[in-house]
This record gives C-alpha cells, structure tokens and sequence, in this order.
C-alpha cells in the first residue's frame, strides 16, 4: 500500500517555509484561542466574519452553499475548527501547493489576499459554520447497501454514522458536500496532491485512508451514500 510520504515528489512545490510554525502547540494554543474569543463576542466576530468572507463569496456563493460549477464547496454548517484548520492551510502552503492542485492553487492565491490574521481567520470560519446547511442535489447513481457497509467500514468510525463529522477527532461533515468534489479530493489524497506534506497530519491520515478504496465504483458508492445523508437526515 503506498503512503502519503511515498507520494511527496517532484510535483510537490518548496514549502514557504512555514509549516513547521504552523504545527507548533504554541500557535495551536493561540489560533484555539482566536476561535474561542469568536465564540465569546459573537456579534463583533460575526460582523468581521461577514466582511471576511465577502471575497469567498464570489466562488462559494453568498450563503456559502457552493458552486459545483467552479468546483466551489458548500461550506455552510461545516465545523469552524475544521474551517479554521483548512484558511490555514492555505494560506501557509500545506494545501493548494502541489502544481496539479488547480483549485487548490485557487485558494491558495485567495487566502494570500483574503486573510489577513489569525483572527479574521477564525473569524470567517466561524460566520460560515453558523451559516443554516444549504439543499443538497441527488448525487447520481450508486449501490445505496454496498455504500453504506464500505462507509460504516471504513469512514463511519471518524467521520460519524451519518457523516456528520466529529470535532473530537477533527474529522469533517461529508453529509450533503458536493459529489464532485468529495471525488476529487479522495482523489487528491491518493495521488498526493493533498495529504504529502509531514505536518499536515490529519491530512497523511486521510491519505492513507484513500487508499482503502479499491475501485471507482466502491469510490461512487460511497461518495453517493454519504452525500444523500443529509437530503435523508431532512426527510425524517
């Protein structure tokens, strides 16, 4: 099985020189803290969050309900600390740095203008993780039972029997993302173009797990049933 740190090659750009900072618990502390000074003076956080996330809108529209088309997430209701951790990221090159990562490129360039601290960061994650979930559209064809034994088998323990995230374990909402690019990033991490660098450890995790995943047809399956969750979880 190949690993994350198998995968970092030529295609992997010279760090910024940033990612060692980034990790460091000093720093994990204080961007804790931003997140939590959000949560304490919620109106002045939110009035900055909105103005933050002005420049995102333009891609992951305004309510943050994305824009397949431009291949622009829903972010509305995922985890601020997930939220948090990804504007990071970004903006200190441990996402969006490999030369295939054209979307990741994108957010890149845009986390260089738009985020200018730790606390607009935490800021913005913030406003868009209160923001209400948005509709959801079919996710197209798939085998719903053999979808949901590979997803309990394989994501449910991190990722939630509904694949409504876990925070304690930094593991992201799936329920109701984009089909598309919940394949694209699976894809990222197998090929190593998310998921490589050393620092990023929830990241080499993921990366890992990618791999679990024999075919694109179990990828399908369990791309379809854990997007449908969200439109079930409404129906109920």
């Amino acid at each position: 099985m190949p690993t994350a740190e198998n995968k970092q090659g030529a295609g992997m750009q010279a760090p910024m020189g940033e990612f060692d900072v980034s990790m460091r618990p000093s720093r994990m502390s204080r961007l804790a803290a931003c997140l939590m000074a959000c949560l304490v003076s919620a109106g002045a956080c939110a009035a900055t969050g909105q103005q933050g996330y002005a420049t995102c809108a333009a891609c992951h529209g305004v309510r943050a309900e994305g824009n397949p088309g431009l291949g622009a997430p829903a972010l509305a209701g995922q985890q601020a600390a997930y939220l948090q951790r990804q504007l990071l990221h970004f903006r200190s090159g441990l996402r969006g740095s490999h030369k295939d990562d054209t979307y990741g490129a994108q957010m890149r360039a845009a986390s260089q203008v738009a985020l200018r601290d730790e606390k607009t960061i935490a800021a913005i994650a913030t406003y868009i993780a209160a923001l209400p979930k948005t509709d959801v559209k079919p996710a197209g064809k798939f085998d719903a039972r053999n979808g949901n034994n590979l997803y309990q088998g394989k994501c449910g323990a991190c990722h939630g029997g509904q694949a409504e995230g876990n925070e304690a374990l930094s593991a992201p909402r799936l329920a109701g993302l984009d089909a598309a690019y919940l394949k694209r990033q699976h894809r990222n991490f197998v090929k190593g173009l998310r998921g490589a660098q050393p620092q990023d450890r929830y990241g080499k995790q993921m990366a890992l797990m990618a791999t679990t995943l024999a075919s694109e047809r179990e990828l399908d399956d369990v791309v379809g049933y854990s997007h449908g969750l969200e439109a079930s979880r409404r129906r109920s």
